[in-house]
């Protein structure tokens, strides 16, 4: 049942990894003619993303206003506590309130689909479906009520990204039919009672990933299939601003944002092997190389995608760092880093102390510093591999950092990075 009560309303639209200057060009271009139309008539932004940039950490950013210090998920894996075991957070180790809860409490519902790093889907006061990384949909969806109507439109979470990666044909098919249950989602969902309304687009992110030449080439085979999916992103934008001024009596606020941005893989970095090379890292003979085969000599390891930890005495069961040594090592770490080069080229743009970036409780449960590639070079935190450069068939673009973007009614300041959102979303409902 649709409740058309003229109330404040505020309608968000996420485009997983969509970067600034992407979308300024596509809207330039005549592409996205509704983005466009919006940035005219509000203000579009450049955005910081989490550290790492990925999207686990920016989404969780996003969802509670605060970074990973304060809600203590600092990548897709994570190290068990006294070890060097992974394992992979979930929904339930978000140790903050979302500001879905937030608004809860001053009695506004909220429906948000498909943001990722919400599985398995818990109750918010209103719905929520769950995005990647979901398992499956039957755990995904909270009330459960609605997972019958889900069901019987054939919604899909996400692309089958593994199979997509060797198969442009799969890829592009999934791509359209996973979009087009989207919308089918879209549909039901808004037809329901609600004060906030969320909906994420993960299928940008998986073009990038796999065909970003296709959107910088227009030369290229897939040129205009990249170009087709962006005009029925910008007919969603449009169909939903439309539809919330509508539905709202013009007293609506619209957002369109990403998590992070992206450009093209130049060279992937395995950190790991740098770390070997340089003397940092050692495995245990004859072990097989994996982080539980670090060896006591070693002083520091990474995690992926751009985590480096310290082998510190106390934390690890072969820890060599003690706390006096601590500085030094994060200094050497730094420094060695940054004269780090391929092709005559730069490779870290720069290297940040956790302390730089983690504020909260949880922040000394995080890694000790973080590396910034420049643009071009994907950092990895692979054990596997031996030589410190590379590429992997079939992916085409990384995610990048401070290059996000966020379209607001007004200006919103300067400076903003994805955890500032959740705050200036909500103090939308006082204004107007």
């Amino acid at each position: 049942m649709l409740f058309k009560t003229k109330k404040k309303r505020v309608c968000v639209i996420g485009l997983d990894g969509v970067p600034h200057g992407l979308l300024v060009r596509l809207a330039e271009d005549g592409v996205m003619t509704a983005a466009a139309e919006l940035i005219r008539h509000g203000h579009l932004g450049r955005m910081r993303a989490s550290l790492p940039e990925i999207s686990a950490v920016s989404w969780t950013d996003f969802m509670t206003g605060l970074d990973a210090g304060g809600h203590g998920i600092f990548g897709f894996t994570d190290l068990k506590p006294g070890g060097y075991d992974l394992r992979f957070p979930n929904f339930r180790d978000v140790k903050a309130e979302t500001f879905w809860d937030a608004l809860g409490r001053a009695g506004k519902r909220s429906i948000v689909v498909n943001q990722p790093s919400t599985y398995p889907a818990r109750p918010i006061p209103g719905s929520l479906v769950s995005g990647f990384v979901a398992l499956e949909l039957a755990r995904a969806v909270s009330p459960s009520s609605h997972l019958a109507a889900l069901n019987k439109m054939g919604y899909r979470i996400d692309i089958d990204t593994l199979r997509a990666r060797d198969d442009a044909a799969f890829f592009w098919s999934d791509l359209e039919k996973t979009f087009d249950a989207g919308l089918k989602a879209l549909d039901y969902f808004w037809n329901q009672d609600w004060d906030y309304f969320e909906f994420v687009v993960t299928g940008t992110d998986r073009l990038h990933h796999f065909h970003w030449t296709a959107l910088e080439d227009s030369g290229h085979p897939f040129h205009g299939r990249a170009m087709d999916y962006y005009r029925r992103v910008d007919a969603l934008i449009g169909d939903a601003a439309g539809r919330l001024d509508s539905l709202s009596g013009g007293r609506g606020a619209f957002f369109v944002l990403s998590d992070h941005g992206f450009t093209g893989i130049d060279q992937e970095v395995s950190l790991n092997a740098w770390l070997e090379r340089r003397g940092f890292l050692e495995f245990a003979p004859e072990a097989e190389r994996n982080l539980t085969a670090v060896a006591s000599r070693s002083r520091a390891f990474a995690l992926d995608p751009n985590r480096i930890y310290l082998n510190r005495r106390g934390r690890f069961p072969a820890g060599s760092v003690g706390e006096a040594d601590v500085a030094g090592l994060k200094e050497e770490l730094i420094s060695s880093l940054s004269e780090l080069e391929h092709g005559g080229r730069k490779v870290v743009r720069k290297v940040f102390d956790a302390g730089e970036i983690y504020h909260g409780p949880y922040a000394n449960l995080g890694p000790d510093l973080v590396v910034l590639a420049e643009p071009g070079f994907d950092l990895k935190g692979s054990t596997k591999k031996k030589e410190v450069f590379g590429r992997t068939p079939g992916l085409e673009g990384m995610h990048t950092w401070d290059d996000a973007v966020f379209l607001a009614p007004e200006e919103c300041g300067e400076d903003l990075k994805i955890s500032d959102l959740a705050k200036i979303i909500s103090s939308s409902y006082h204004k107007g």
